[in-house]
């Protein structure tokens, strides 16, 4: 547990206290952005290899996630949000299974945080956008179709619902999987160590089906990293278009 936690790298007891987790964010954040950067400087009508996995990996958030979800004149100017979100939770997801940096940067609560607060900003204020501030507030809060003794009970239940858990189930969530699969590796990796170099006799034996359970759990965390970000950035929209939508 105390890789959560790791000591400060410069700044310590500041608001802008530097740690190994940080490095791994801003490094994920930079690689991202070069490998899109590479991607566009030299764009060509006829794309290259690099450039069509470039297109092919925006083209499934804009297709999949944002026109499946919103509509295709909807989605348009929350694309480069999405677009954003998925992969920069996809590159800090992948870096728990990459050797030397060994941690997923959502795997502490102030990254998922964040971005659950972009995400509750981006549909309140497409809510505001498309209804005005009293009509959001009416529409999420007072459903029409409702005898008028229910909203005693069930406004604030939409209240709390719309306002507070999405926010917050979005950040338990990212943040949840991503310490449990660190565990996980965590734990039978050590396993093995301990197996192969501490354990005597028939024990030793045992430690090829940790190792191997070890690097079942590292496929399993590519698959969880990408499902991930799939999740939260889909659930986004989800609630985009449920602030939009006027029934």
């Amino acid at each position: 547990m105390a890789e959560f936690f790791p000591p400060a790298i410069g700044f310590e007891g500041t608001p802008f206290e530097f740690n190994r987790i940080t490095l791994v964010r801003i490094l994920s954040a930079v690689v991202i952005s070069l490998v899109f950067w590479a991607a566009a400087r030299r764009a060509a009508l006829v794309p290259g290899r690099g450039q069509n996995l470039a297109e092919m990996a925006l083209d499934f958030v804009r297709v999949n996630i944002a026109e499946e979800v919103l509509g295709e004149r909807r989605a348009r100017p929350y694309v480069p949000l999405l677009t954003t979100m998925f992969f920069a939770i996809l590159a800090m997801n992948i870096t728990g299974i990459v050797p030397l940096l060994n941690i997923a940067s959502t795997s502490t609560v102030t990254v998922p945080l964040l971005l659950a607060v972009v995400a509750w900003i981006a549909f309140v204020v497409a809510g505001i956008r498309a209804h005005g501030v009293f009509g959001y507030v009416k529409t999420s809060l007072f459903p029409a179709g409702v005898p008028w003794p229910v909203y005693i009970i069930l406004a604030p239940i939409e209240l709390v619902s719309t306002f507070i858990l999405r926010p917050a189930t979005l950040t338990i969530r990212l943040m949840a999987n991503m310490l449990a699969g660190h565990l996980l590796l965590v734990l039978f990796f050590s396993m093995t160590s301990w197996l192969f170099l501490e354990a005597s006799g028939a024990l030793k034996v045992v430690g090829t089906l940790t190792f191997a359970a070890g690097f079942a759990f590292t496929v399993f965390e590519i698959f969880v990293a990408v499902l991930q970000a799939y999740i939260f950035t889909l659930l986004t929209a989800v609630y985009i278009s449920l602030s939009v939508e006027a029934h």
